[in-house]
């Protein structure tokens, strides 16, 4: 029996938490939409499969970063095999906010060995595009740190012991994950966008890239078809 062969295009965006990134990826989503591709969005840690046994482990301060990784790795997998890879043989452009870098960046980080995250998630295929939105560390922490009210526990590090203040934590975790994103540029030739810029200037480029890149018209839908 052949398999289905891969006629779609997978993009994904990556950047620090408060980088912009899934405003960037939500604004390319409708610019496909109303060019009138064949489009589909999915975002990182979202499969019903383990949303519940993460949010408990991270709840009760169980997760080792080993199984901290390996749940998101089943997550990943759940969406990359029920979502992504049939709408990239069903012909349809994969929007992806965070993508397999977002675990080799952040576990590598709580002392994962970077060889054996790459092959955990050896299944998956590189994206046709990763957009890195590159920001100053000191801005992405404003941005986040004005939009919250408090910083969850694991989102600032809190289970690697950086420091007691939770700020500082998330500070130092932050600025780990940048180095770790900003070493995988050349490896997974990441396409860097300038975050400094306004929405609409950053939006801009990333659709010239694309149109650049990709030939959309071979993404027009002939008809809608509702697949919810």
């Amino acid at each position: 029996m052949h398999e289905s062969p891969i006629t779609g295009k997978l993009i994904a965006v990556e950047g620090l938490d408060g980088s912009g990134k899934s405003t960037q990826v939500y604004l390319l989503h409708q610019w496909l939409i109303s060019l009138g591709c064949r489009v589909y969005f999915t975002e990182w840690n979202s499969s019903i499969l383990v949303k519940d046994a993460t949010k408990k482990g991270k709840r009760r301060q169980l997760l080792t970063p080993t199984t901290f990784s390996l749940i998101h790795a089943t997550d990943f997998a759940d969406r990359y095999d029920r979502q992504i890879l049939p709408m990239l043989k069903g012909g349809y452009i994969v929007l992806c906010d965070r993508f397999m870098f977002t675990s080799f960046a952040r576990d590598a980080v709580r002392g994962c060995d970077k060889t054996w995250l790459r092959k955990l998630y050896g299944f998956a295929r590189v994206p046709d595009i990763t957009f890195y939105f590159k920001l100053p560390l000191e801005i992405a922490l404003n941005r986040i740190l004005e939009g919250r009210p408090e910083l969850k526990y694991f989102e600032a590090g809190m289970d690697l012991g950086l420091s007691p203040d939770v700020q500082e934590s998330f500070r130092i975790f932050q600025g780990r994950v940048q180095d770790q994103y900003e070493s995988m540029i050349p490896e997974y030739n990441f396409t860097p966008v300038d975050a400094t810029l306004n929405v609409h200037e950053q939006q801009q480029k990333v659709r010239e890239i694309i149109a650049g890149t990709i030939d959309l018209a071979q993404y027009h839908q002939r008809r809608w078809v509702n697949h919810d």
